[in-house]
């Protein structure tokens, strides 16, 4: 199935980077925003491999890591780098395969109504104060155009996919994070 990709035109100074991996959502029903992290390699910053995974052209070569997760179908809506920058990968409208097995308030299936927004960064290392200001700043512009994501349903993979996933990690600031908002 090929998915048309609309830009978020709401969205400034933001670079897009079409992923494949992404779909149709079953209904109109967004109202649920989860914060990942991402390093690629692990524990390391900067360069073009979270690009390359999100839209499948991860060389295997590249790192031994690479080699376990090239074949990877994944995606999200946005990924915001440790100076600041926001990359959108999937329009907000459409599914993107960010969540994976996932249950939120006892509803399953997170991807089919949530917004995925990744963070460069890894479970044991602080992210920036550019992070936190764009995460803060994109978060709101989410959720005045997304009014059924409010502060509650602001969440972290970890809390949707427990014993699964761990990000964002015990050192993201959700008390500083929400304050922002």
């Amino acid at each position: 199935m090929t998915l048309t990709i609309n830009r978020d035109h709401w969205l400034d100074n933001v670079k897009h980077v079409p992923s494949p991996f992404c779909d149709t959502r079953p209904d109109d029903d967004i109202s649920l925003l989860v914060v990942h992290n991402i390093s690629l390699p692990p524990g390391e910053f900067g360069g073009p491999y979270i690009e390359q995974l999100f839209t499948g052209q991860l060389d295997p070569n590249e790192h031994a890591y690479f080699a376990l997760i090239h074949q990877f179908r994944v995606s999200a809506h946005c990924l915001i780098r440790r100076d600041g920058t926001i990359i959108q990968f999937v329009p907000f409208n459409a599914r993107a395969w960010h969540a994976g097995i996932s249950c939120f308030e006892g509803r399953d299936k997170c991807n089919d109504y949530s917004i995925g927004i990744e963070l460069e960064g890894c479970d044991y290392l602080p992210f920036t104060d550019c992070q936190y200001e764009t995460l803060a700043t994109l978060t709101q512009k989410i959720m005045q155009q997304y009014p059924a994501i409010t502060r509650q349903r602001i969440t972290g993979h970890e809390f949707i996919a427990p014993g699964r996933k761990t990000d964002p990690g015990l050192v993201f600031d959700w008390h500083g994070y929400k304050t922002q908002l």
